[in-house]
């Protein structure tokens, strides 16, 4: 990655919006744009290997396996780098929300929650995780930009990605089904790396074989009784 991720850092604080009556109205903007200006660099990322090192289960292998030998210390930082990009995200939309980080697998995980009265987290998730998942490889960049290293940290927002992973174990389960009622195989819908991750873990734990066909955008998954 050439020096050019820099450019999705976000702007500083004397940049936000200054008028806080205007600024809810603003927020999807302020978010579309951040991702507009960093959805080239985000691409190279995945084209470069970034989807094929988290999903290295479609060769027989376990991706968090593939994490074990970060430092500890690393992983903090990462997160620590990520922690303040989407800070200044959320300061710049005006969005309130408290982030919570955690290292486990080999992983940083970060949450961005609020609480009831919260308004604004659902445009970061978008239609489907649309949004959260091009926000997260900005923030995993803004983590390459920081630090040199590649980040493999998972983002989640309002607790989007469990009620996502509930409904990932569902799917996994209807395509077994419908293998065991004779289909030959069934392809399933293009997803990211890390959902793809839940899917063959859940076909795995059901008896069945999974791996992933495709490229880019439309890598998917297709579930067999092999």
């Amino acid at each position: 990655m050439t020096s050019e991720s820099t450019a999705v850092n976000l702007p500083s604080g004397e940049d936000a919006v200054e008028h806080p009556d205007e600024n809810a109205s603003n927020a999807e903007g302020a978010v579309a744009e951040h991702i507009a200006n960093g959805d080239d660099a985000a691409d190279e990322t995945v084209s470069n290997g970034d989807d094929a090192a988290d999903e290295t289960v479609s060769d027989g292998e376990d991706a968090d396996d593939a994490a074990e030998e970060t430092p500890l210390s690393r992983l903090e930082e990462e997160g620590d780098v990520a922690a303040d990009y989407l800070e200044e995200l959320l300061d710049i939309a005006d969005i309130d929300g408290d982030i919570d980080i955690e290292v486990r697998n080999g992983r940083s995980y970060l949450s961005v929650v609020g609480d009831d009265e919260a308004e604004g987290l659902d445009i970061l998730v978008g239609n489907d995780g649309e949004v959260l998942e091009a926000l997260q490889e900005l923030t995993r960049l803004s983590v390459l930009a920081a630090t040199g290293n590649r980040s493999r940290l998972v983002l989640d927002i309002s607790g989007y990605r469990g009620e996502r992973s509930v409904r990932l174990q569902e799917i996994a389960e209807k395509a077994v089904e419908r293998v065991k009622a004779g289909e030959r195989s069934v392809h399933l819908e293009p997803m990211s790396s890390y959902e793809r991750k839940i899917v063959h873990d859940s076909v795995a734990e059901l008896g069945f074989g999974s791996e992933s066909e495709g490229e880019g955008a439309g890598r998917h998954i297709v579930v067999s009784a092999d």
